[in-house]
């Protein structure tokens, strides 16, 4: 029974991993359309956040 709770949790997780994901392509896509920001915005700020982000787990691990 514990293992069947598990499945639906993880099914429940993947829904809602899902729903996240369409509301953030959804945000991006209307500042598009605007003409607020352009995929090369998001593109730049990605790669900056990705490094910072590494960065920050290197210095945590020394």
């Amino acid at each position: 029974m514990k293992e069947l709770d598990i499945y639906a949790q993880m099914a429940r997780l993947k829904e809602i991993d899902y729903k996240n994901t369409l509301a953030i392509i959804s945000i991006i896509e209307t500042l598009i359309d605007k003409g607020i920001i352009t995929r090369t915005d998001i593109a730049r700020k990605s790669a900056q956040i990705e490094m910072e982000m590494t960065y920050d787990s290197e210095s945590r691990a020394n």
